[in-house]
């Protein structure tokens, strides 16, 4: 008899995250129950007691847990453990709790690192002045330009995306200075890395990546006190939550024109069509599209898979991220409203 699944993705589907041959596959080894859009609570009332797996993050109660006895997995495909489900019963049953998170972190990676190097040549904004019929040629174009070689970078938050960025930047620069309070100093240092106070960091730092989580604690933590103490021509480039920087202070500062930016995520989205941060001339907009690949929405169709094969064998989960018992109550992520 087969393990039964419910299926709750949205805002993803599950066309969006299962390659055709990989849902075949899924659909072949597990019963799948679909969540209607609508009286969502009753449906999990009802049906909840025969899931051993929850593909989605619906609310989860502790009301509706209790009757999951047969729950082995909640599958998280938003890729944020948001905060309305009860995670202590589910730690204290051995029910997993994750996330398909890493998909995106080659991803983002990448595309940090495009953007690190469009601002450091201007390769964006020479790309216009050409359409523009505005080029200039050769030392004239690069007056403004500069390497990354060797370049002071700070990042702020070495989780998934940090360990992602790293390889990718070490062949430029070997000075890498971390900010992140949930890592001990030591094994910073034991990668290799210096671990580095947020004030010196953004005071000392060519290139700062904004590459942490939001939770309860660094809310607006990115303030004008921080910002102002970044040095002319230096690169502040975010690419996690827009939540942990006080977006009116980081206007005021990029309109000084010193510094450049690239941002990759807005406190509000789709942005508005008349939000003044449009015209600033320093910095490299991105419409939250980091991690937003085809290949990367399929590789969480195959790490879902996989890890729900591996608990159906009562073996642990090995691909997803896993929900922690000590730091998942302080996670405070926006849910996606688009893919």
């Amino acid at each position: 008899m087969k393990d039964i699944a419910i299926v709750d993705p949205y805002p993803r589907t599950m066309e969006l995250i299962f390659s055709k041959p990989k849902l075949n596959e899924l659909k072949n080894k597990f019963k799948l129950i679909f969540a209607p859009k609508i009286n969502k609570q009753k449906f999990y009332i009802n049906n909840i007691h025969k899931a051993k797996f929850i593909i989605g993050q619906p609310d989860l109660p502790k009301f509706l847990l209790i009757k999951a006895k047969k729950l082995k997995a909640v599958i998280n495909v938003e890729s944020n453990f948001l905060d309305n489900m009860d995670y202590n019963y589910c730690f204290d049953k051995g029910i997993h709790v994750i996330a398909t998170s890493p998909v995106f972190s080659k991803p983002v990676a990448e595309i940090a690192l495009g953007f690190t190097l469009s601002l450091l040549r201007n390769i964006h904004g020479a790309n216009q002045d050409f359409i523009n019929k505005k080029e200039k040629y050769g030392l004239d174009g690069n007056l403004k330009a500069s390497l990354l070689s060797d370049k002071k970078i700070g990042l702020l938050g070495y989780g998934d995306l940090g360990k992602a960025l790293v390889p990718l930047l070490r062949p430029f620069s070997s000075k890498i200075n971390i900010y992140d309070p949930w890592i001990p100093n030591k094994k910073i240092i034991n990668q290799g890395f210096r671990p580095i106070a947020l004030k010196k960091m953004f005071k000392e730092c060519e290139v700062i990546y904004v590459l942490a989580a939001i939770t309860t604690k660094n809310k607006g933590l990115i303030d004008k006190k921080l910002l102002n103490l970044m040095k002319s021509n230096s690169l502040f480039i975010l690419m996690s939550r827009a939540a942990i920087v006080n977006f009116k202070d980081l206007k005021n500062r990029l309109k000084k024109g010193d510094i450049f930016a690239a941002l990759d995520v807005f406190p509000e989205e789709p942005v508005k069509k008349n939000d003044p941060i449009r015209k600033l001339k320093n910095v490299l907009f991105s419409a939250h599209r980091a991690g937003a690949l085809d290949e990367a929405f399929k590789e969480m169709g195959n790490i879902v898979f996989e890890d729900m094969k591996l608990i159906s064998k009562n073996l642990n989960p090995r691909f997803c991220k896993k929900a922690l018992r000590k730091t998942v109550h302080l996670l405070r992520s926006k849910p996606v409203a688009i893919n």
